[in-house]
Protein backbone atom coordinates (compact mmCIF):
# COMPACT_ATOMS: atom_id res chain seq x y z
CA UNK A 1 0.00 0.00 0.00
CA UNK A 2 1.46 3.70 -1.00
CA UNK A 3 1.44 4.54 2.90
CA UNK A 4 2.80 7.85 3.83
CA UNK A 5 6.34 8.15 4.90
CA UNK A 6 8.90 10.64 6.62
CA UNK A 7 12.29 9.35 6.42
CA UNK A 8 13.70 8.08 9.62
CA UNK A 9 16.37 10.87 10.70
CA UNK A 10 20.07 9.08 12.08
CA UNK A 11 19.80 8.67 15.90
CA UNK A 12 15.87 8.30 15.53
CA UNK A 13 14.60 5.67 16.76
CA UNK A 14 11.05 4.13 15.46
CA UNK A 15 8.95 5.07 17.99
CA UNK A 16 9.83 8.71 17.74
CA UNK A 17 9.69 7.94 13.77
CA UNK A 18 6.24 7.04 14.29
CA UNK A 19 5.12 9.82 16.70
CA UNK A 20 6.60 12.20 14.58
CA UNK A 21 4.99 10.91 11.46
CA UNK A 22 1.31 10.33 12.97
CA UNK A 23 1.55 13.79 14.02
CA UNK A 24 2.41 15.17 10.32
CA UNK A 25 -0.32 13.26 9.09
CA UNK A 26 -2.61 14.62 11.82
CA UNK A 27 -1.67 18.44 10.73
CA UNK A 28 -2.03 17.53 7.05
CA UNK A 29 -5.72 15.80 7.63
CA UNK A 30 -6.69 17.27 10.78
CA UNK A 31 -5.77 20.30 11.54
CA UNK A 32 -8.27 22.38 9.59
CA UNK A 33 -11.03 20.71 12.18
CA UNK A 34 -8.92 21.25 15.02
CA UNK A 35 -8.89 25.10 14.02
CA UNK A 36 -12.26 24.92 12.98
CA UNK A 37 -13.74 25.93 16.15
CA UNK A 38 -11.79 29.15 16.23
CA UNK A 39 -13.25 30.39 12.56
CA UNK A 40 -16.53 30.07 13.88
CA UNK A 41 -16.87 31.59 17.14
CA UNK A 42 -18.65 34.70 18.00
CA UNK A 43 -16.21 37.00 18.88
CA UNK A 44 -18.33 39.70 20.05
CA UNK A 45 -19.30 37.45 23.11
CA UNK A 46 -15.51 36.91 24.46
CA UNK A 47 -15.20 38.90 27.67
CA UNK A 48 -12.37 41.48 28.36
CA UNK A 49 -10.41 40.07 31.07
CA UNK A 50 -10.23 42.04 34.03
CA UNK A 51 -6.91 43.17 35.47
CA UNK A 52 -5.91 42.61 38.82
CA UNK A 53 -4.66 45.09 41.58
CA UNK A 54 -3.15 44.58 44.64
CA UNK A 55 -2.90 47.54 47.73
CA UNK A 56 -1.22 47.07 50.79
CA UNK A 57 -2.88 46.72 54.19
CA UNK A 58 -1.97 50.43 54.75
CA UNK A 59 -3.81 51.07 51.92
CA UNK A 60 -6.85 49.26 52.39
CA UNK A 61 -7.34 50.88 55.79
CA UNK A 62 -6.94 54.08 54.26
CA UNK A 63 -10.17 53.71 51.37
CA UNK A 64 -12.49 51.41 53.31
CA UNK A 65 -14.25 51.84 56.56
CA UNK A 66 -12.95 49.52 59.73
CA UNK A 67 -16.39 47.34 59.18
CA UNK A 68 -15.97 47.21 55.02
CA UNK A 69 -12.34 46.17 55.55
CA UNK A 70 -13.04 43.06 58.32
CA UNK A 71 -16.19 42.46 55.44
CA UNK A 72 -13.88 42.87 52.11
CA UNK A 73 -10.18 42.20 53.44
CA UNK A 74 -10.69 39.56 56.33
CA UNK A 75 -13.71 37.78 55.08
CA UNK A 76 -16.37 39.16 57.88
CA UNK A 77 -20.20 38.83 57.42
CA UNK A 78 -22.30 41.84 58.21
CA UNK A 79 -25.68 41.41 60.59
CA UNK A 80 -28.58 40.19 58.58
CA UNK A 81 -31.28 43.25 57.71
CA UNK A 82 -28.11 45.83 58.35
CA UNK A 83 -27.70 47.10 54.65
CA UNK A 84 -30.09 49.83 53.17
CA UNK A 85 -29.29 48.09 50.20
CA UNK A 86 -32.03 45.26 51.27
CA UNK A 87 -34.88 47.88 50.08
CA UNK A 88 -33.06 48.99 47.06
CA UNK A 89 -35.13 48.92 44.05
CA UNK A 90 -34.44 51.14 41.66
CA UNK A 91 -32.78 50.45 38.03
CA UNK A 92 -28.77 50.50 38.33
CA UNK A 93 -26.04 48.45 39.23
CA UNK A 94 -24.12 47.18 41.89
CA UNK A 95 -19.97 47.79 42.06
CA UNK A 96 -17.48 46.20 44.56
CA UNK A 97 -16.80 48.64 47.81
CA UNK A 98 -13.35 47.67 47.20
CA UNK A 99 -12.33 48.82 43.44
CA UNK A 100 -15.89 49.83 41.96
CA UNK A 101 -16.42 46.75 39.59
CA UNK A 102 -19.52 46.02 38.45
CA UNK A 103 -20.58 42.50 40.20
CA UNK A 104 -24.47 42.38 39.48
CA UNK A 105 -27.51 44.41 37.36
CA UNK A 106 -30.31 45.02 39.45
CA UNK A 107 -32.10 42.99 37.04
CA UNK A 108 -30.43 39.87 39.15
CA UNK A 109 -31.73 41.33 42.48
CA UNK A 110 -33.96 39.61 44.18
CA UNK A 111 -35.87 39.55 48.14
CA UNK A 112 -34.60 36.58 49.35
CA UNK A 113 -35.54 37.03 52.76
CA UNK A 114 -32.59 36.52 54.35
CA UNK A 115 -31.80 39.95 55.57
CA UNK A 116 -28.83 40.60 53.01
CA UNK A 117 -28.70 41.52 49.50
CA UNK A 118 -29.12 39.03 46.79
CA UNK A 119 -28.97 38.09 43.38
CA UNK A 120 -29.96 35.54 40.82
CA UNK A 121 -26.34 35.80 39.08
CA UNK A 122 -23.44 37.75 39.12
CA UNK A 123 -21.70 39.64 35.90
CA UNK A 124 -19.95 36.94 33.79
CA UNK A 125 -16.14 37.31 34.60
CA UNK A 126 -16.78 39.33 37.50
CA UNK A 127 -16.56 37.00 40.35
CA UNK A 128 -14.33 34.65 41.64
CA UNK A 129 -14.95 31.48 43.87
CA UNK A 130 -13.77 29.22 46.19
CA UNK A 131 -14.72 26.34 48.86
CA UNK A 132 -14.99 27.57 52.10
CA UNK A 133 -14.82 25.23 55.30
CA UNK A 134 -15.27 27.58 58.29
CA UNK A 135 -18.77 26.58 59.26
CA UNK A 136 -19.63 22.77 59.78
CA UNK A 137 -20.66 22.39 56.25
CA UNK A 138 -18.46 23.50 53.05
CA UNK A 139 -19.90 26.77 50.96
CA UNK A 140 -19.06 28.46 47.92
CA UNK A 141 -17.09 31.90 49.17
CA UNK A 142 -17.27 34.60 46.14
CA UNK A 143 -15.00 37.41 45.66
CA UNK A 144 -14.32 40.62 42.97
CA UNK A 145 -12.25 39.06 40.77
CA UNK A 146 -10.65 42.51 40.65
CA UNK A 147 -9.67 43.45 44.02
CA UNK A 148 -10.36 39.83 45.86
CA UNK A 149 -12.65 41.32 48.27
CA UNK A 150 -14.83 39.33 49.54
CA UNK A 151 -18.20 39.85 48.83
CA UNK A 152 -20.83 36.52 50.31
CA UNK A 153 -21.68 32.61 49.34
CA UNK A 154 -23.63 31.90 46.36
CA UNK A 155 -26.25 29.21 47.20
CA UNK A 156 -28.35 26.63 45.66
CA UNK A 157 -31.75 27.88 46.93
CA UNK A 158 -32.01 31.07 44.36
CA UNK A 159 -35.31 31.77 41.77
CA UNK A 160 -35.45 29.99 38.50
CA UNK A 161 -33.77 30.42 35.53
CA UNK A 162 -30.33 29.98 37.51
CA UNK A 163 -31.70 28.49 40.86
CA UNK A 164 -28.92 30.30 42.46
CA UNK A 165 -29.08 32.86 45.68
CA UNK A 166 -25.31 34.95 45.50
CA UNK A 167 -26.14 36.42 49.10
CA UNK A 168 -24.27 39.50 49.68
CA UNK A 169 -22.50 41.49 51.90
CA UNK A 170 -24.01 45.22 51.80
CA UNK A 171 -21.33 47.05 52.83
CA UNK A 172 -19.12 45.20 50.21
CA UNK A 173 -21.07 46.67 47.65
CA UNK A 174 -22.19 50.63 46.29
CA UNK A 175 -25.26 50.58 44.17
CA UNK A 176 -24.86 53.28 41.19
CA UNK A 177 -28.35 54.26 40.03
CA UNK A 178 -29.29 54.13 36.30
Amino acid sequence: MGAISAPVERGENMAEHINRRTALIMLGTGGLLLAAPGLFADNRRTRPVIEKISKSEAQWHRILTPEQYRILREEGTERPYSSPLNGEHRKGVYLCAGCDLELFSSEMKFDSGTGWPSFSAAIEGHVETKRDHRLLYPRTEYHCARCSGHQGHVFDDGPEPTGKRWCNNGLALKFMPE
